[in-house]
């Protein structure tokens, strides 16, 4: 260790990894956990933290975000500055968002410009899925070459969006092969997007417009039948699935069923469908309720929350997102006579954490273990940076919160670290906390203030093959449908003539 890096010592506090709890001491050097264990010694000029009575756990990964996202004709208000402010406010310290190229563009020049965009403003580290928005073999090289010179190690595709970024079935069967061959992780928005087309066009002939269209025209059945098909595809190829931001009971069921039968599926709930619900669409002032219009959209049944908290406590959906994409009351505005045109998109960086800890780990639902489990730990494995990110543990990225479980705060858009002009959390007091953030071995909040320095995050690599493909090359052995041809003679007999 060089003399001149920084010490932090973290003492006394309940040490929580997704296997282990316990009240231990952490030492910090430079950018590392050095040490974990009980009564260490504090080095000479350390920063030390007390940690008694609080909770010492690894900083949060958000699956799911999309900052200064250019979306519907406008461009989301969290860049990658505020977004990763946030981030840091509420106890997370990586994002993985993406690059979502426009159809016919380069994903090779697409991630470039979002790595410009991100490398001169995050706060907190980061890495990127890549979206595949067509098919050609051009984007079938790009794919391999961003895993190999890139790090990118997850390929999201779309169901829905039609005509702007919607893949066809044939087109997912040649994604997902692609992806088991070099590696990578296939992501899905699973809604079946020629039955949202269609639904929207017939709330429009109604005299529908409003925010409340979105979610009529989009049922649970919609998301439920796309997650069915993508696991389908995905085990035909036998290529691990993610299916982000899973939004109804039936979406979540399906995943369940799945992973039941053995196939290699992961769901992600997000934060706003863990705290709140799609009642809102119908409330009575537009602007209110065009703020909670995402897709797929928050359902208006309100035991949708737990039934998908309880899915993640058993580990039958593993990862919690925010697919945070901001927009103001003047973007929102753009569909003010029409529900297709309101951009799509909630918060959720900031809260994501407090949200889970208070509807579940506070409720009862969930033990800390399973919270770090849910906000970092099976994210790290996932996507293979594990233990690197997502453990406190010696060796590991000093990516480390203080968190308190007991304390109170009461959720505000006039108090929270986003650009956005509204909060769908609103008024919900929740309890869980982040006291200190610290981020690869810096203090980038403590006690309610920001100390973050803009440009310091780094972009993170990933590798491709990690344990999600374990087994998949003796499934395809013991598979192969050669194994099942039939020697026989060659049939001679009659054939009958079918009329040309």
């Amino acid at each position: 260790m060089a003399d001149s890096e920084s010490v932090i010592f973290i003492r006394g506090g309940t040490v929580v990894n997704e296997d282990h709890a316990g009240v231990l001491d952490v030492i910090v050097k430079g950018e590392k956990i050095f040490q974990v264990g009980e009564n260490l010694q504090v080095p000479q000029g350390a920063t030390v933290i007390e940690a008694k009575g609080k909770y010492v756990i690894p900083g949060g990964i958000d699956t799911h975000t999309h900052c200064q996202l250019p979306f519907m004709g406008t461009v989301s208000v969290d860049d990658f500055n505020i977004g990763t402010q946030a981030a840091v406010a509420g106890g997370t310290t990586m994002l993985l968002d993406f690059v979502i190229p426009q159809k016919g563009e380069s994903l090779i020049e697409a991630y470039h410009k979002w790595r410009k965009w991100a490398d001169e403003k995050v706060n907190c580290d980061y890495s990127f899925h890549c979206a595949v928005t067509w098919w050609s073999e051009k984007v079938a090289e790009e794919m391999k070459t961003l895993t190999l010179e890139h790090g990118v190690n997850s390929f999201k595709v779309f169901m829905a969006y039609k005509n702007v970024f919607q893949l066809n079935d044939a087109e997912l069967f040649k994604v997902f092969e692609k992806c088991k061959e070099v590696g990578a992780l296939a992501q899905v928005h699973a809604e079946n997007g020629d039955a949202v087309a269609e639904g929207s066009k017939k709330m429009l002939e109604f005299g529908i417009t409003g925010p409340e269209g979105h979610m009529l025209s989009r049922p649970e059945e919609v998301e439920a039948e796309a997650t069915g098909r993508a696991i389908m595809i995905a085990n035909r190829v036998n290529t691990p699935v993610y299916i982000v931001h899973v939004m109804s009971k039936g979406a979540a069921d399906v995943i369940s069923a799945a992973r039941k039968e053995g196939k290699r599926v992961f769901g992600e709930p997000i934060a706003a469908g863990l705290g709140t619900d799609g009642t809102h669409c119908f409330h009575c002032n537009w602007r209110h309720a065009a703020a909670y219009v995402m897709g797929p959209p928050l359902r208006p049944d309100p035991t949708v929350r737990e039934y998908l908290m309880r899915l993640l406590v058993n580990n039958d959906l593993q990862c919690v997102g925010t697919d945070n994409c901001t927009f103001n009351a003047d973007q929102k505005a753009l569909g003010k006579d029409d529900f297709t045109k309101i951009p799509n998109g909630v918060n959720g960086i900031e809260d994501r954490m407090s949200i889970v800890w208070e509807k579940g780990v506070a409720s009862g639902l969930m033990t800390p273990q399973e919270f770090v489990r849910a906000t970092s730990s099976n994210a790290a494995k996932i996507f293979n940076i594990y233990p690197r990110k997502g453990r406190i543990a010696a060796g590991s990225d000093a990516d480390i919160v203080l968190w308190d479980g007991k304390e109170k705060r009461t959720i505000s858009a006039k108090t929270h670290h986003h650009a956005v002009d509204f909060n769908i959390f609103e008024g919900m007091t929740v309890r869980g906390v982040a006291v200190t953030t610290i981020s690869r071995g810096k203090i980038v909040w403590n006690d309610g203030k920001l100390l973050t320095t803009q440009g310091s995050g780094r972009y993170i690599p990933r590798p491709c093959f990690g344990s999600i493909f374990d087994g998949i090359a003796l499934r395809d052995e013991s598979r192969d449908e050669r194994l099942q041809k039939v020697e026989r003679e060659p049939y001679t007999g009659p054939v009958v003539q079918i009329p040309k």
